[in-house]
Formats: C-alpha cells, sequence, structure tokens
C-alpha cells in the first residue's frame, strides 16, 4: 500500500515539476522556493525585534523562537524518515546541505507563519500569507526539490506548530 502512495506521490509530482525550457516560470518559481529560506525570515524577524515598535517586537520575537523551533521539528522528522530528494538539477544548496525532503521545513515554516499572521496580526495577514506559503511550496514541487506529500506534510506541521504556539503564548 505505502510503495503504491509513494509512486502516485511521485508522478503527480512529476506532472507538477517545471520543464527546463519554460525559463519565465523558472524564475519566477525559484524566487518564491527561495522566499522561504530560514535565514531569510530569521533575519527579517531579528531586524523587526531589534528596531520595531514595542507590540511589533513582541510578535517577531514570538515568531522568531517558533520558526527556529520548526526548524529543529522538521531537521529531526527528515533524520527519522530519511527520504531522499526528488532527482534534479535545480537547489544544490538544498541538496548538498540537506540531502533529505520530508517533510518540507518551507512548506512547514511557511505555513506556522500564516497561522501566526492570522493569530497575531489579522486574517487579512493571514490570508495574504497563506497565498504565498501556498504558492511558496507549490514552486519547491515545480523546481525539484521536493515531493508533493513533502510540502502537504510540511504545511500540517507547520500549521499544527502555529496552533501551538498560539496556544502557549
Amino acid at each position: 500500500m505505502l510503495q503504491r502512495i509513494l509512486a502516485w506521490d511521485a508522478a503527480l509530482t512529476a506532472r507538477l515539476r517545471l520543464p527546463e525550457d519554460a525559463r519565465g516560470w523558472r524564475t519566477l518559481a525559484a524566487l518564491l522556493a527561495h522566499s522561504g529560506d530560514s535565514w531569510f525570515w530569521l533575519a527579517g524577524l531579528g531586524v523587526v525585534w531589534a528596531v520595531g515598535p514595542a507590540a511589533w517586537r513582541e510578535r517577531a520575537g514570538v515568531a522568531f523562537v517558533a520558526v527556529f523551533v520548526t526548524a529543529g521539528v522538521v531537521l529531526g522528522l527528515k533524520f527519522l524518515f530519511r527520504r531522499q530528494r526528488p532527482e534534479g538539477t535545480w537547489g544544490q544548496i538544498y541538496r548538498a546541505t540537506d540531502p533529505h525532503s520530508f517533510p518540507s521545513g518551507h512548506a512547514a515554516r511557511g505555513a506556522l507563519l500564516t497561522v501566526l499572521a492570522w493569530g497575531l496580526i489579522s486574517w487579512q495577514a493571514g490570508l495574504l500569507v497563506a497565498v504565498w506559503a501556498g504558492l511558496m511550496a507549490l514552486a519547491r514541487v515545480a523546481m525539484g526539490v521536493h515531493y508533493l506529500s513533502d510540502v502537504l506534510a510540511g504545511m500540517l506541521l507547520g500549521a499544527l506548530l502555529g496552533g501551538l504556539t498560539l496556544a502557549l503564548r
């Protein structure tokens, strides 16, 4: 049964992958795929915490810690499952530093930030972040660094961790 699910996942993932000759779409997808990088979000949240108004400093601090904890949880799960990334040439930095794909840390981070934006800022902010997170997660599949199930599991994990963060705050 598991082999059938993995085969279906690989086939669907292959259909979502952008061909090499789709240069414009690949450029857009690459930008979206990189927009979920943890260093980018940690640096941005660190700047908001350092120079922002008090209300935003507290929100940025909560999000910073949540992003950091989520990265640790994802890393632990990746070493537990050890699923290899799909074959491909794009994203060599990810392939070299993190050869495992399940669950997607980018998708987890995107869903986490969606829940936090919804709970700490407004439903409008949450909706805007949700659109970005969905596109960013699909871009990871389109560029060939994740299977569809990787990003779906990552999104579920991130949403759960976001809810837990809000509950513990």
